[in-house]
């Protein structure tokens, strides 16, 4: 497809929207999560995270349980113009949310979910920055003599929002259009029997800049609907005293605890009480724009290195 619109460039994944019908026990679970709760507006909930970014989740109260978009934050002031253009697109419109700032909203030109993209924001001044603890290695020794690892059982913080992913319809449609109106790149590919690309695994391409490895993820499906959200917790020790804590709730868990091939993050998925996915992740790679764009053969066996086998409807 050729345009003559210019491409869009974005600086990274900031919130998502998710609507349920049961918003207090989606709250119970948010907070067990790890999230911290920010503000209440109306029927609207935001939470934060560890990072400086105002919000990285909104749970609205609604009549259904739907995934309501992610929102991506733009490089500039012509950005949002020209988001206006995209397809089904919003006039620009204040964000009435922690952090304020500007807001377009458009919507996927083939399988119609919503999308964000905003500018303006306001960020804490701070990081709440989490102890980076002293590991022992065989022949590396890291913590002083007498010095022991203690840990509290609780929650896994929250750090940021780190990728989101969508079933679409038409995976080569959703492909160009998000490769040529933005700055999304493929880190990895995968394809079926054929050579058909049927999943793709996308970055930011700010450059020299090193990114996360995925912030959005696509596979083609029969139906679209949003797969999950991921958020990076602070370690490894931190997710899975989570993944305890969770299941000490009697929480559902998908997936987990393994360690992704793809962007090598070790993962950790749960349902949430209206059955949307929600994912821990830590230790995923970074990339920049000498990263080469891997391709690959799809397979359960190229998921995950180690960790329980691949449920059988995961990639419903």
């Amino acid at each position: 497809m050729t345009t003559t619109n210019p491409r869009i460039n974005l600086v990274r994944i900031a919130h998502v929207y998710y609507t349920h019908k049961e918003i207090n026990k989606a709250h119970d679970f948010l907070l067990d999560f790890g999230f911290q709760e920010v503000k209440r507006a109306g029927k609207e909930i935001y939470y934060r995270g560890t990072s400086a970014q105002p919000f990285v989740y909104c749970a609205r109260q609604g009549d259904e349980d739907v995934f309501g978009g992610a929102a991506f934050v733009v490089e500039s002031e012509a950005d949002l113009i020209a988001a206006t253009n995209l397809p089904g697109a919003t006039e620009i419109y204040p964000l009435d949310a922690p952090g304020g700032g500007r807001c377009v909203t458009f919507y996927d030109p083939v399988d119609k979910f919503p999308f964000h993209l905003v500018y303006g924001q306001t960020l804490y001044d701070e990081e709440k920055a989490l102890p980076q603890l002293d590991f022992n290695f065989p022949t590396e020794k890291h913590r002083p003599g007498n010095k022991t690892q203690r840990f509290a059982k609780g929650p896994a913080p929250v750090h940021k929002l780190g990728h989101f992913g969508m079933c679409v319809t038409d995976f080569a449609k959703a492909f160009e259009f998000y490769t040529t109106r933005f700055n999304f790149k493929p880190s990895d590919l995968v394809h079926d029997p054929t050579g058909k690309d049927i999943t793709a695994f996308l970055h930011l391409d700010r450059g020299s800049e090193l990114v996360d490895h995925h912030c959005f993820f696509l596979f083609e499906g029969p139906k679209s609907h949003v797969h999950h959200s991921s958020f990076e917790t602070h370690d490894f020790d931190t997710q899975v005293l989570g993944h305890d804590w969770l299941r000490s709730k009697g929480y559902e868990n998908c997936w987990g605890v393994g360690r992704h091939i793809m962007g090598s993050q070790i993962f950790d998925y749960w349902f949430d009480p209206s059955r949307f996915i929600i994912e821990h992740y830590v230790d995923g790679d970074l990339v920049d724009d000498q990263h080469p764009i891997n391709r690959c053969l799809a397979s359960p066996d190229n998921l995950h290195v180690w960790g329980p086998d691949l449920p059988p409807t995961f990639l419903q």
